[in-house]
């Protein structure tokens, strides 16, 4: 079968079901968010309600995966990963936005949901599509240029974004000052830009593989044919995002309420969202290694890291200085000796050019130590 016909047959009905599910619960959820007041329901209740919404959200962040993915398959490598990436920050900001609009019970939900985007994915996506691709693949191969690139700019952005705050005297705790906020805003977005501007134009080959179908979009007989497909891929993806976004709210008030009157961990709830926004997007990159497509999982897996800093991080910031609501960005030093680690351990992973079931490992015991850490310190 042809790339044309399979991205035809892909771009069916398929999972737009999910439309009929979620638009209705996203107009319910409009409908009572006057009247529905979350502490005064159950727990029974509330945990259904949680289940509920976080199962609609996680599908539909499924359908967004697929939608992009088919944009990728249409315009070829880097777009379609880019294209990914950034329908997965916007799911991101979305959780973090509402709740930050919703109470300050939980004033490090933005740092929390960053740095457990950073560790699920710098060490369990990483991890387990290394893991996956050696044992079935012996050693992968992918563009050392392309993961230098990554690293140089995700290595920098992190450490300002979520260290430099611990370190500074302007503002107690870990919180960020106006000062070295609208600076963290202004350098990160810059140096983002510049970045999409390298992937994107004039260095593109240093993010595609060896195999053909990366180097470009699928063929087709005219242009109207694949601008009709992008479009429509375009718009499902948009409309499927969309409930997401709304929902979010109903969810933040959840886990807002259930962080205040629980003894869970604080860090949990960004735990929660980063599952939430991730689980597509890893599934994404673990077939894309298993299938010997190992640029495509990196560009998935450190794309999504990268563009969590370049752009969750300006747009919190924003969000705090408006509403003039501080939020805590600096790590605690045990959360700084891990993010320490994890970029140490990606330098030697992505600095041959090769893989093996061996840094798979690595980074799996990376990431176990993350999940324990987490409610060890909270004991």
């Amino acid at each position: 079968m042809s790339a044309s016909n399979e991205v035809e047959r892909s771009s069916g009905g398929s999972g737009n079901w999910l439309l009929f599910v979620s638009y209705p619960m996203m107009i319910a959820s409009i409908a009572m968010s006057e009247s529905l007041v979350v502490s005064s329901l159950a727990p029974v209740a509330i945990g259904l309600l949680f289940v509920i919404v976080f199962v609609v959200m996680l599908t539909s962040s499924f359908s967004v995966v697929r939608h992009a993915e088919r944009l990728a398959g249409l315009l070829g490598e880097p777009y379609g990963t880019l294209i990914l990436t950034l329908s997965v920050v916007i799911i991101e900001v979305a959780v973090i936005a509402s709740v930050m609009l919703h109470g300050e019970n939980n004033p490090t939900l933005a740092r929390d949901t960053i740095f457990s985007v950073l560790m699920i994915v710098l060490n369990g996506v990483v991890g387990f599509s290394l893991l996956v691709g050696g044992i079935r693949h012996f050693e992968q191969s992918y563009n050392l240029r392309g993961a230098n690139a990554y690293l140089g700019v995700l290595i920098p952005l992190s450490l300002l974004g979520l260290v430099l705050p611990r370190l500074t005297d302007s503002a107690p705790g870990g919180r960020v000052s106006d000062m070295l906020g609208i600076y963290l805003m202004v350098s990160t977005t810059l140096l983002y830009i510049i970045f999409l501007g390298i992937q994107t134009t004039r260095h593109r080959d240093m993010f595609r593989g060896g195999d053909p179908s990366e180097l470009s979009g699928v063929e087709f007989q005219d242009n109207t044919q694949i601008k009709w497909r992008c479009a429509r891929s375009g718009l499902l993806l948009i409309a499927t995002m969309i409930p997401i976004v709304v929902l979010a709210e109903t969810l933040a008030e959840v886990v807002d309420h259930a962080i205040e009157k629980t003894q869970v961990p604080a860090a949990l709830g960004g735990a929660l969202v980063a599952i939430l926004v991730l689980s597509p997007e890893g599934i994404s990159a673990l077939k894309a290694a298993r299938s010997d497509k190992l640029q495509r999982s990196i560009n998935i897996s450190l794309g999504a890291a990268l563009s969590t800093i370049g752009l969750t991080i300006p747009c919190v910031l924003g969000i705090s200085i408006f509403l003039d609501q501080g939020i805590v960005l600096g790590l605690n030093w045990l959360d700084v000796f891990l993010l320490s680690l994890t970029l140490m351990v990606s330098i030697v992973t992505f600095g041959s050019g090769r893989t093996s079931v061996l840094q798979g490992a690595v980074h799996l015991l990376l990431f176990a130590t993350y999940v324990v850490s987490m409610f060890d310190n909270a004991a």
